[in-house]
């Protein structure tokens, strides 16, 4: 099998994954929206992949999530957030690690971080811009935070065992 064919595979699977974690747990947060675990497999997609092959992985799997779970209003806005949280994870780790590759688990966790600033400013302007006026939307930051530091947790553990087991090569 071709690089290019793997890429599509992996890139198929992560966004099948993304679906299933961000639809399987789902804590209610105050504005009737909900905290997943679907922030972990957006983040190895930037990891694992690519920026392209990944940012359309991360966000077809959450914005099918949000189709599927009757939040179709948020699907554009998730596509677009969930695909800017891969690049900019993807080039915060990048950065870091070419300025030291012995630094590999604290690259991941500040490209994590960055990219869930990313989410969490996004979800506040879409939902402040569109839905529901930026004083009220102030309220989903901290259970978006949480997902985040979860997405975070989960991603940066989940990476180094792929990295351990060699479950993933370099694409």
């Amino acid at each position: 099998m071709n690089t290019r064919t793997k890429k599509i595979v992996v890139s198929a699977m992560l966004a099948a994954l993304c679906c299933a974690a961000t639809m399987i747990i789902k804590l209610p947060s105050p504005l009737g929206g909900y905290i997943n675990l679907g922030d972990s497999i957006v983040l190895l997609c930037a990891m694992l992949l690519p920026p392209v092959y990944g940012s359309l992985a991360a966000g077809i799997g959450s914005a099918l999530a949000d189709i599927l779970s009757g939040y179709a209003v948020y699907a554009p806005a998730t596509f677009i957030i969930k695909g800017a949280m891969v690049i900019t994870a993807y080039f915060v780790i990048k950065l870091i690690k070419s300025k030291t590759e012995k630094h590999d688990l604290i690259a991941k966790t500040v490209g994590g971080i960055a990219a869930e600033l990313v989410m969490i400013a996004g979800y506040y302007i879409f939902e402040g811009w569109l839905l529901y006026g930026f004083a009220a939307s102030l309220v989903n930051i901290l259970p978006n935070a949480v997902q985040g530091v979860a997405g975070i947790l989960c991603a940066v553990l989940l990476s180094q065992l792929f990295k351990r087991f060699k479950l993933f090569g370099s694409y």
